[in-house]
């Protein structure tokens, strides 16, 4: 289902950033576990990323407090690898290095879940090609089946990163309400709905993706997060005339009206920072 007025197909996730009170330890896991290439560190801010594109962004903050369980905030970040044999090597990694929280066949892909050395919830999965995703009344369907991990197990080959076309495939939050998410989401953003689990979760995208992102109120979470945890994520827009169209619709105005990128937050507080794709 697309609203009147959606966001283009080419939209995609950007970088996710992260308020860390060990950086690097945690630049170590996303590394040595997930498989992302470290790609620089200034003025308090480790990246990593793969082949050049940068996805993590490390802000250091010794002083953070642990996010409280009411907070909302990040479900997960999802990486998405381009085949099974990556994920199969992502598998491995987990499995020697780390500890797997739980797998599962969404019918439109293959998710592992683990959790970081700060608490962030972490996703890697391939997606299944498109023309094998089912669709019930204009909508994907999604599901949550057991993942054939043996058969996963055999594809490995034993590589120590992520292959490059990896990317944050989609960001699941924790939200206090769906309706307002929902406004701001959809409404305001212009992402439209993919699936929507009564009055549980939402799973949006731009253009016929299964999500860009997810938002569930599974966890009862009533107050902002206030230590670390996610900082901000970004959504890429393919150009300035769009940015001008999401700036309109969430009554920005005209501020920064000549830059490439515009700073919103959600009812949650959650920072969202739109970006032109050449600013991305």
């Amino acid at each position: 289902m697309t609203t009147p007025n959606a966001l283009p197909s080419s939209t995609r996730v950007g970088r996710v950033a992260l308020r860390a009170n060990d950086p690097d330890g945690l630049a170590e896991f996303y590394r040595d576990v997930i498989g992302l290439d470290p790609m620089g560190r200034e003025e308090g801010r480790t990246t990593l990323g793969t082949g050049g594109t940068p996805l993590l962004e490390l802000l250091a903050d010794p002083d953070a407090p642990a996010r409280e369980p009411g907070e909302t905030g990040l479900f997960h970040t999802a990486f998405r690898v381009p085949t099974r044999t990556a994920l199969g090597d992502a598998l491995g990694r987990i499995r020697e290095r780390w500890s797997l929280d739980g797998a599962s066949d969404h019918r439109v892909s293959e998710a592992l879940y683990l959790t970081d050395p700060e608490g962030n919830g972490v996703e890697v999965y391939r997606d299944r090609p498109r023309e094998e995703w089912p669709v019930e009344d204009g909508r994907v369907a999604m599901d949550t089946l057991p993942l054939d991990l043996d058969g996963l197990a055999e594809r490995r080959r034993g590589a120590a990163g992520v292959p490059e076309g990896t990317t944050v495939g989609h960001v699941h939050l924790e939200v206090s309400s769906l309706p307002r998410a929902r406004e701001f989401y959809v409404d305001g953003l212009g992402l439209g709905v993919r699936q929507e689990m009564s009055d549980a979760a939402l799973f949006l995208a731009a253009g016929d993706y299964h999500h860009h992102v997810g938002l569930n109120v599974w966890n009862g979470r009533t107050s902002p997060a206030s230590g670390r945890g996610l900082a901000w994520f970004e959504l890429c827009v393919p150009d300035r005339e769009t940015l001008a169209a999401v700036r309109e619709r969430v009554g920005a105005g005209d501020a920064g009206s000549e830059t490439d990128s515009l700073t919103l937050a959600d009812p949650d507080g959650i920072e969202l920072r739109v970006r032109v794709e050449d600013a991305c």
